[in-house]
């Protein structure tokens, strides 16, 4: 045990230091950058506290690749950096010093992939994909049993991936009918783990978890205004986005996305057009605020599918954001917002047409 650390958590100057860094990040708010509307400050105020959530959750309660769990680190009330209402996500640090065993049951969930990554979200320097497994690819069992080594080593039979320098998992589920689908039930256990049960805590983990939830909350929500802030050129349109970019701070391999960012003014509404759908495992359009939140799906209908949209007898998908119900199937509500970003996703597709977009006045439609 250090006895700098157990100074630090003795005298105070470990939480000193932490509330001191939360209270920097206030500055994210007054960003020259960031629209000042009253709504947009009070989400930005909301974005940082679900960001320090996060940050806590995965320093100061979880962090150990000794004893991993899997988590849901993104959902309703905690989203960051596009979300996709359409995803479960779990995820839990590992280590190439140790071998994992993930085992459960496959459910009906149409998309499941399973990611290896060096997660550098607390540094700022996003996410790297170090291995993926997708399930399509996976061996089953008849009664949909799952069993996947998470090994540095290559392993017989369901295999992913660790590099040097792995740091976590991922997962992601995506849905075409929540209501319908039912999902993998999954969990990872360490190989050979010498013991069940962590060690008590000590000033040393405390130090060092009060700073990792610190710098997770500066640097990530840093990552993600600075992106926001970069679709502004765009405005009103469906841009494809650096793909490189995207998977650097952890997309998925099999997406490929566009972001950009809308405004509307209470008399207009942004119709997208799809002309041409390609075969892939589904595809899907979210509305977010300007902290790359999804809207509150809970309440509101602000995504749509390839499963849950209505398309034109031609093939193609007409999607109309607006304030007011239009008169189209297919209506993404704004939910009180006049500004924000979107997302458009080909998720499993060999190719990537455009996404058209423009503004009419509502009485136009």
């Amino acid at each position: 045990m250090s006895d700098d650390h157990t100074a630090q958590t003795d005298s105070g100057d470990a939480w000193d230091a932490f509330c001191d860094a939360v209270k920097a990040a206030g500055k994210l708010v007054d960003s020259t950058h960031a629209p000042q509307d009253p709504q947009t400050r009070a989400e930005g105020y909301r974005y940082l506290s679900r960001m320090l959530r996060a940050g806590l959750e995965s320093f100061v309660e979880g962090g150990d690749p000794r004893f991993p769990e899997l988590r849901c680190p993104v959902h309703t009330t905690i989203k960051m950096g596009a979300d996709n209402p359409d995803n479960y996500y779990q995820n839990t640090p590992v280590s190439p010093d140790y071998d994992y065993r993930i085992v459960g049951t496959r459910g009906s969930v149409h998309y499941l992939g399973f990611s290896t990554v060096i997660n550098r979200y607390a540094t700022g320097g996003g996410m790297k994909t170090d291995g993926f497994l997708d399930a399509a690819h996976l061996e089953v069992g008849a009664n949909g049993e799952i069993e996947i080594i998470v090994s540095a080593e290559e392993h017989e039979g369901n295999w992913l991936r660790m590099g040097p320098e792995t740091n976590a998992i991922n997962v992601r589920q995506t849905f075409r009918d929540r209501t319908r689908e039912i999902p993998a039930d999954l969990r990872i256990e360490r190989i050979g783990a010498e013991s069940d049960r962590p060690p008590p805590l000590s000033p040393e983990k405390m130090d060092e978890a009060l700073a990792g939830a610190a710098r997770f909350l500066t640097n990530t929500t840093a990552l993600f205004a600075g992106w926001a802030e970069g679709f502004v050129p765009t405005t009103n349109q469906v841009a494809p986005a650096d793909q490189g970019f995207c998977q650097a701070i952890g997309g998925d391999p099999n997406i490929y996305y566009f972001h950009s960012a809308w405004k509307l003014a209470d008399d207009e509404a942004l119709v997208i057009e799809a002309p041409i759908i390609p075969d892939c495992e589904t595809w899907n359009f979210v509305l977010q605020n300007w902290w790359m939140e999804s809207l509150d799906f809970r309440y509101h209908t602000i995504h749509f599918n390839k499963h849950t949209a209505q398309y034109e007898a031609d093939g193609s998908v007409k999607i109309i954001v607006s304030h007011h119900k239009p008169p189209h199937a297919n209506w993404v509500e704004t939910a009180g917002h006049r500004a924000g970003t979107l997302c458009w996703r080909w998720i499993g597709a060999d190719e990537h047409p455009p996404v058209n977009a423009r503004v009419v006045k509502f009485e136009d439609l």
